[in-house]
């Protein structure tokens, strides 16, 4: 006997979006966004072309804007940690969720980083720099810096984009190293740019003795 077809389940408004934002991230991430066109976003997910237009009337540049703003608030959420405990380990828990992030969604990661493209905006590109400041402002609240200066400003900003570049090096060297040795690399490199930086600055000295006081 021939098993039965398994029933027809019509998706629901925000399960058929998040259909067509899945299939945009993959597009983008693996092509340059003014090569993808919305006949490609409909055959990648499955469905017709005015489909597509219906939820996203706007055409292509809506919904590259909705995909990318649909990363960056998951990559958002990644710098949650409580205040609770020593400062190193509390940075490596966030890593931890940040590379997870990338190794799940490496599409996703690499759509939310791409820029040149003719369809960035001044939208797509502060959609891009907003999760770049909330991860700095997490880190100065961590700090326990309610108006960090200028030099430890640069310095947690630059450690962002570098931790930016390792994630994108590291999906092209196929996720080596392993992710926990690239989080232990990275937690070691944000001491040490600070290290560096509380030599020339007063206060990037005091928040170094105070928040890296005790490292287990």
């Amino acid at each position: 006997m021939t098993p039965a077809a398994p029933a027809y389940r019509r998706l629901s408004v925000e399960e058929r979006r998040s259909q067509l934002l899945d299939a945009a991230l993959s597009l983008f991430a693996h092509r340059v966004p003014e090569d993808v066109s919305l006949d490609d976003v409909a055959e990648a997910a499955g469905v017709s072309r005015p489909l597509v237009y219906r939820y996203f009337p706007g055409g292509k540049q809506q919904l590259y804007e909705a995909a990318l703003r649909s990363a960056a608030e998951e990559l958002r959420h990644c710098f949650d940690e409580p205040h609770t405990g020593p400062l190193l380990p509390r940075l490596a828990r966030a890593l931890d969720r940040y590379l997870t992030f990338v190794a799940r969604h490496d599409a996703g990661f690499s759509a939310l980083l791409q820029g040149g493209s003719v369809v960035e905006t001044s939208r797509t590109t502060a959609i891009v720099d907003g999760v770049r400041r909330a991860a700095a402002e997490h880190i100065y609240s961590h700090l326990g810096v309610a108006a960090p200066g200028s030099r430890l400003r640069m310095t947690v900003r630059m450690w962002i984009t570098a931790v930016e570049a390792a994630s994108l090096i590291w999906l092209d060297e196929d996720k080596q190293p392993p992710a926990e040795e690239l989080r232990d690399w990275l937690v070691e490199q944000f001491v040490a740019v600070l290290t560096v930086t509380a030599a020339r600055d007063p206060e990037t000295a005091d928040v170094v003795r105070a928040a890296l006081a005790t490292r287990t």
